[in-house]
């Protein structure tokens, strides 16, 4: 093998459409052998305050000005001038040396969308460079195990207008032995949600994410609506199948307080926790997303104080897979999982050291799509090469959120026999036996 063959000669991107039909960036790389690299980058409707910067054109009179000029121009000049000449195998050079470009600590000079185009571009390239799939060439052979998804089937919140005010309510398929077992149950007891909410008369249109966005009163009605679907798929709740919640609790935090419009009621943080304490006491509810506040450090603490011994409390808008902010996170004890978006970071190599810190800290680690997405499924491989426990892609439906869930049945078949599913394993941290359902 000639290693010169692997120098990046060309790096093109240009402006294409997400799944909401805003203006997002692909990246293209080309090797000195022809090998090929691209990349497309998602954006967020639920955005933390302290991610980094998604660059923006501003320009009124395109795409109401959500238009990224300016970061493919950026790709196209400086950050291509930076790493053309580089060999794509070193990632981690490549990601500092475009880290050192933009010279931020929030990519807000070129754009994190720029950065990271680039950045999963030129890993896409070195993998076909060495003929090798994405999820080998990022995490050796050490690593075989498959996700298991996390999928949300009733959209609320900033993916669904007049609906609940939590964000999603997600199935998580655990009581099976493999991937694909795992997205048979998840599409039937998606299709007897249907059924349900056509009996009901309810909305069946879809959020962004491919989740039913009917009308509700409530948080719990959500709940129950799932459970319901659970048992006439015929699977049981608590064992085949739990519930898990992204809350987006900073979308309703107004002046210290969470104000849950659906059921008119102001709580403080000490209340809030409560709530979630009666909802685990009342269903089979494993994981809580974002329950408070992304800057309520102390209520965070008293709610992984509270329930955190027997549900997965994860930090989204907390953390934000950010080095620093997971460092308070480990040192304070105030989580046990953290969600992974690659574009609140802004480069590969970032996102690698981020999810082994919250794994050597014994965490779970959910790998994350995000509201507005591409049919790019490099999130798949990712979850599988850093051996995350958890994947999160929305519904089993829209093209956008399959891809990631069809590219993880390709790898479990491709892996054959040597392939695992956590399952209840995905559950590692949690004390089982405080569960009462």
């Amino acid at each position: 093998m000639n290693l010169k063959e692997s120098i990046i000669e060309k790096i093109k991107a240009r402006e294409i459409l997400d799944s909401r039909g805003n203006p997002t960036i692909e990246v293209e790389v080309v090797l000195a052998n022809g090998s090929i690299g691209r990349s497309s980058v998602p954006s967020g409707a639920s955005v933390g305050r302290h991610e980094a910067v998604e660059l923006r054109d501003g320009d009124d009179s395109r795409y109401n000005g959500l238009g990224v000029l300016k970061a493919l121009e950026n790709v196209n000049g400086d950050i291509a001038s930076c790493i053309s000449g580089m060999s794509a195998l070193e990632q981690l050079s490549i990601d500092r040396a475009l880290i050192d470009l933009d010279g931020t600590a929030n990519k807000g000079r070129y754009g994190a969308n720029a950065i990271l185009g680039a950045s999963l571009a030129v890993a896409r390239a070195g993998a076909n460079f060495l003929d090798v799939p994405l999820y080998r060439y990022l995490g050796g052979i050490g690593h075989n195990t498959l996700p298991v998804p996390m999928l949300n089937i009733l959209n609320g919140g900033k993916h669904a207008r007049n609906s609940t005010d939590f964000q999603e309510f997600m199935i998580v398929p655990v009581g099976v032995t493999g991937f694909a077992q795992a997205m048979r149950m998840s599409s039937e007891i998606y299709h007897s949600l249907y059924r349900i909410l056509s009996d009901k008369d309810l909305s069946t249109n879809v959020g962004d994410e491919g989740g039913f966005a009917p009308p509700l009163s409530s948080n719990k009605e959500a709940v129950n609506l799932i459970l319901q679907a659970i048992n006439l798929a015929g699977y049981q709740a608590g064992k085949d199948c739990f519930i898990a919640l992204d809350v987006a609790a900073s979308s309703f935090y107004e002046d210290s307080r969470y104000v849950l419009s659906c059921e008119d009621v102001v709580l403080s943080s000490a209340e809030m926790i409560n709530y979630y304490a009666d909802l685990v006491a009342e269903f089979p509810i494993i994981s809580i997303e974002d329950g408070l506040a992304e800057d309520d450090w102390e209520g965070w603490e008293q709610l992984m104080d509270r329930i955190g011994g027997g549900v997965q409390i994860v930090g989204d808008d907390l953390y934000v897979t950010n080095p620093e902010r997971l460092a308070r996170g480990i040192r304070n004890n105030v989580s046990n999982s953290i969600l992974i978006k690659l574009n609140q970071i802004g480069t590969l190599s970032e996102t690698l050291a981020v999810v082994h810190k919250a794994q050597s800290a014994g965490w779970t680690t959910i790998i994350s799509h995000r509201s507005g997405e591409t049919e790019d499924n490099a999130i798949a491989d990712l979850a599988v090469a850093v051996g995350a426990s958890f994947i999160k892609s929305g519904a089993p439906c829209r093209s956008e959120r399959l891809a990631k869930y069809n590219r993880l049945i390709c790898i479990e078949d491709e892996l054959g026999t040597g392939a695992t599913y956590y399952g209840m394993a995905s559950l590692f941290n949690l004390k089982k036996e405080s569960w009462k359902h």
